[in-house]
């Protein structure tokens, strides 16, 4: 999925749920590292990004 924040410039993250965890990523970078993260660890990220 598309981050919701996306510029006009074309840089995103890409994140995706794949065997029971999340990872992101950067789309612009060609050879991006994937973080991975536990659903809960990413439902907190969520919940801080909202305040």
């Amino acid at each position: 999925m598309k981050s919701s924040r996306s510029g006009p410039n074309g840089a995103c993250v890409e994140v995706r749920l794949a065997n029971g965890a999340v990872e992101i990523r950067d789309t612009k970078l060609t050879r991006s590292p994937i973080l991975r993260a536990s659903r809960a660890d990413w439902q907190s990220l969520l919940r801080q990004e909202g305040r």
